[in-house]
């Protein structure tokens, strides 16, 4: 697996400060994406344990919240034993701490995946919060709050996988929501 970026102070992609790892390859190619350089598999810096340090390393103060996973498309089978490696480490660091996953899959698709693929199975245990469905251009709406589309959900995976149905986070809002009813 390779790696575009980390951020280590991301406050665009979930909720509080967190740490964002950008994989590499992508197979939606999306038209409009805003990161279209990390669509290669082959794009980057190859990601290992060295890099697995360096990001839970990065998640130790306590004002980070979390990390999130973006792309690229982190679920892509060719990303998902280093995204398996990475949470693992992550959740017996971080036992309080969140998952965010952008993914351009959607949930019931994962799902279906998941019965025959223990890795992906694995990974969406550690997922609290999948940002699913692929960046339609024609969708795009800079008001709503983490996703780029109005097609893409924001589903807390914990709470879908206990009751075994789709639960959407109460993040599904936009932007200034708040302030707009007051």
């Amino acid at each position: 697996m390779k790696y575009v970026d980390i951020k280590k102070y991301d406050i665009a992609n979930g909720v509080g400060v967190r740490v964002s790892l950008f994989v590499s390859g992508c197979n939606h190619h999306c038209k409009g994406c805003f990161n279209a350089e990390a669509w290669d598999f082959n794009y980057g810096k190859d990601f290992n344990d060295e890099t697995i340090d360096e990001i839970i390393n990065a998640l130790k103060p306590t004002y980070i919240n979390g990390l999130s996973l973006l792309g690229g498309e982190p679920l892509d089978p060719k990303n998902q034993e280093g995204i398996l490696k990475l949470l693992r480490k992550f959740n017996s660091e971080f036992p309080d701490k969140n998952v965010w996953c952008y993914s351009g899959y959607l949930y019931e698709y994962l799902l279906e995946q998941a019965k025959t693929n223990k890795t992906l199975k694995e990974i969406l245990d550690y997922i609290d919060i999948l940002v699913d469905g692929k960046f339609e251009l024609d969708k795009k709406d800079i008001t709503l709050l983490f996703r780029g589309s109005s097609n893409q959900r924001i589903i807390n995976i914990k709470e879908s996988l206990k009751n075994n149905k789709l639960i959407l986070s109460d993040k599904n809002r936009r932007r200034n929501e708040d302030a707009i009813k007051c």
